[in-house]
C-alpha cells in the first residue's frame, strides 16, 4: 500500500513541524537540564497550542477538538516525536477513553479537557500488575451512591500536573471498570515517583487510594466495561508511539549523516567508509520499513479494519528500529555521542523507554503470534 498525503495533510504536517521547530525545541536544553518544564512555560506553549489549533487534535470537531482522521493524526505525532515528551505532550491529544463519557460527565470531564482548562492522565499500572492488567489489585467497591476505592497505581505519567486521573480498578477479581476520580478528592495521595532517565521533565508518580470514595455517576462506561475501553486506549497509544519513534528516528538520522559527513578522519569524512556508512544505510531501509507499518495501521483505523496484530507491528518495529538507530548513532559520533554537550545521548536514553510503555515489545510479540498461530487452532 502507498501513502500519499492530501493537500490538507501537507499543510497540516508543515504547521505542526514549524509549531514543534519553533515553539517547542528551542526549550529543549533547558527542560533537560533542570527536569523539568517551568508553569509559566507550559501555560505559553498550550496556550499557543490552543491558539494554533493544533491542541485536541484527535478530538471530535463538534467537541471543540480537531476532528483529524486516524491518518492525519499519525503526522501530526510524527512531527511532534522531533522533541521529547515533555514538551510535545503540552500539545495535548487527551484519552480517547474520554469518549465513553456521559451526561455530567462531559461537562466535568471531556469539554474542559478539549478545551485545555483540565489535563487527564490515565493510571492502569500497579506495582504487581504491568504487562498482566487483569491481576491488578486495587478495588473499587460499590457502597450505595458511591464507590470506595483502595490499592496503589505506579508509572503514571503526567499525573504531577494533571488535574483528574482515568483509573482502572476491579470491581471483582479481573474484572475491570473504569473511573474518573480528580487528585484533590480525599483519600488519594500522589507523590513523585523514582527519577527516569528517559524523558526529562515528563515525570511518573504513584497514585495511593486509601477509602477514597466517589460518587457512582464519576464510573465510566458499565461496571466491568474497563478492559475494553483500555483497549481502545492501547489501541490508538500505540500508534502514538510508534510515530513518535519514526519522527524523532528521522531527526537522530539526519544527525548521524550529517555528522558522517563532516567528522574527517584518515583525510576523509568517515561517511566514506563502510562501516559507517552500511549500518546507516540499513537503518535509513528500516526506518521507511516502520513507517509503513505505522502508517499502514493507520489507514486501516480509518476504515474501521486495523488489527491488534497491525498496531502492535507498527509499535514493536518503530521502537525496536529507534533502538537501534540511536544506538548506531552514538557509535557514528563515537566519544561525543556521549556527551550531553549534543543531543545524542539524550534520543538514546529516551528511546530505551518506548520498548516498555503502552506495551513491552514482548507484549507485542505475543499479540502479532497469537494473531497469526490462532486461525490454525495452536
Amino acid at each position: 500500500m502507498l501513502f500519499e498525503p492530501t493537500d490538507e495533510q501537507r499543510m497540516i504536517v508543515d504547521t505542526v513541524r514549524e509549531f514543534v521547530r519553533n515553539e517547542l525545541c528551542p526549550h529543549e536544553n533547558e527542560v533537560e537540564r533542570l527536569d523539568e518544564v517551568s508553569a509559566e512555560l507550559a501555560t505559553q506553549i498550550r496556550q499557543k497550542a490552543l491558539a494554533s489549533g493544533l491542541y485536541a487534535a484527535n478530538m471530535p470537531a463538534e467537541l471543540g477538538g480537531g476532528g483529524l482522521d486516524a491518518v492525519s493524526m499519525t503526522l501530526v505525532e510524527r512531527e511532534l516525536g522531533y522533541t521529547g515528551y515533555a514538551l510535545q505532550s503540552l500539545v495535548a491529544r487527551p484519552s480517547n477513553i474520554l469518549l465513553a463519557c456521559e451526561g455530567k460527565q462531559r461537562d466535568a470531564y471531556l469539554i474542559p479537557t478539549v478545551r485545555g482548562e483540565r489535563v487527564d492522565c490515565l493510571a492502569m499500572t500497579e506495582p504487581g500488575a504491568g504487562s498482566d492488567v487483569r491481576s491488578m489489585r486495587t478495588r473499587a467497591v460499590r457502597d450505595g451512591d458511591d464507590y470506595v476505592l483502595n490499592g496503589d497505581k505506579h508509572f503514571i505519567s503526567h499525573a504531577d500536573v494533571a488535574d483528574y486521573v482515568i483509573l482502572f480498578a476491579a470491581t471483582e477479581p479481573r474484572v475491570i471498570t473504569a473511573f474518573l476520580v480528580d487528585l484533590d478528592t480525599p483519600g488519594l495521595t500522589v507523590r513523585p515517583g523514582p527519577a527516569c532517565v528517559s524523558h526529562r521533565g515528563y515525570h511518573t508518580s504513584e497514585l495511593f487510594f486509601s477509602d477514597c470514595r466517589i460518587p457512582a455517576w464519576q464510573r465510566l462506561g458499565e461496571e466491568g466495561a474497563g478492559f475494553d475501553l483500555m483497549g481502545t486506549w492501547l489501541g490508538a497509544t500505540r500508534l502514538s508511539v510508534a510515530a513518535n519513534c519514526v519522527g524523532r528516528g528521522r531527526r537522530v538520522l539526519d544527525l548521524a549523516l550529517e555528522w558522517a559527513a563532516q567528522r574527517q578522519q584518515f583525510g576523509q569524512p568517515i561517511g566514506r567508509f563502510q562501516g559507517v556508512s552500511f549500518p546507516l544505510a540499513d537503518l535509513a531501509t528500516e526506518l521507511d520499513a516502520a513507517e509503513l507499518l505505522t502508517f499502514r495501521a493507520a489507514a486501516a483505523l480509518d476504515r474501521g479494519t486495523m488489527t491488534d496484530q497491525q498496531v502492535a507491528m507498527a509499535k514493536l518495529y518503530a521502537s525496536e528500529t529507534l533502538g537501534r538507530l540511536t544506538d548506531q548513532a552514538v557509535q557514528v559520533f563515537g566519544g561525543m555521542g556521549l556527551m550531553s554537550e549534543l543531543p545524542v545521548e539524550r534520543f538514546w536514553r529516551d528511546a530505551r523507554l518506548e520498548r516498555i510503555w503502552d506495551g513491552t515489545s514482548e507484549i507485542q510479540r505475543h499479540i502479532i503470534a497469537r494473531s497469526l498461530l490462532r486461525p490454525l487452532g495452536a
